[in-house]
């Protein structure tokens, strides 16, 4: 199950302090020394401070050679219950509950927006996000995939990092900016951003830029190295 994003925000909050006063070795499941193991299979699980994690990342330039959002088949209904991945999204990180009607209309309901640390009452007002857009994936390995593994990634409701619900206007302003060029308005919620930034590329073991490499560097140097659990996908 998908935990919102406000919870998690909140639980990683109250966490954080004692996670930097854990042993190093408590960092680790499968993961040795703080580091992603010398080979590792899809669907293995490893903990580690999210430095570490962004130290492990691949370094390469970009090319965005041949993309197409088309190329990403979104939202899709995977488990036919009749509401797309949007709006299972949604549903789930409601602040309070909407109805739902005919087709999973949604009506009602709130919602908050981490982005801009905004309240909004209707689902028309929020974008769903793919906190690593698609175009930046597809920059980074993505263009490597498969058709399937690319509507996997579009819809990954599997790790609540992967898919946040926002405001329109926030996830509009970012489009497909990375790091280097885009962070929340809301200055609160820029260790949180990053630091799944973080995640979610290790998840899909997808590369990182000189200048992102930089940018999330210098970013994660003033937040608290808390640790990230990933279960990897490439």
């Amino acid at each position: 199950m998908r935990l919102a994003r406000t919870r998690r925000t909140l639980i990683a909050a109250l966490f954080a302090p004692l996670a930097l006063l854990a042993p190093t070795t408590a960092h680790a499941t499968t993961a040795v020394a703080g580091h992603l193991p010398a080979r590792h299979a899809p669907g293995e699980t490893v903990t580690l401070p999210v430095r570490d994690a962004l130290a492990e990342l691949t370094v390469a330039d970009e090319s965005r050679a041949g993309y197409s959002r088309d190329k990403f088949k979104h939202w899709t209904d995977t488990d036919k219950d009749g509401c797309n991945t949007r709006a299972e999204v949604l549903l789930e990180e409601a602040v309070t509950a909407p109805e739902v009607g005919p087709k999973c209309a949604l009506n009602g309901g709130s919602w908050y927006s981490a982005y801009d640390d905004r309240y909004l009452d209707s689902a028309s007002k929020l974008d769903v996000d793919h906190l690593v857009p698609l175009a930046e994936a597809w920059d980074s390995g993505a263009s490597a995939w498969t058709p399937k593994e690319r509507e996997a990634y579009a819809n990954d409701l599997d790790d609540p990092r992967a898919l946040i619900a926002v405001s329109a206007a926030s996830n509009r302003s970012k489009a497909d900016k990375d790091p280097t060029e885009w962070l929340p308005p809301y200055a609160g919620d820029w260790c949180t951003y990053v630091t799944d930034w973080v995640a979610d590329k290790t998840r899909y073991q997808l590369s990182i830029d000189p200048a992102e490499q930089t940018a999330l560097t210098e970013r994660l140097a003033a937040c608290p190295d808390q640790p990230i659990t990933v279960t990897l996908v490439h």
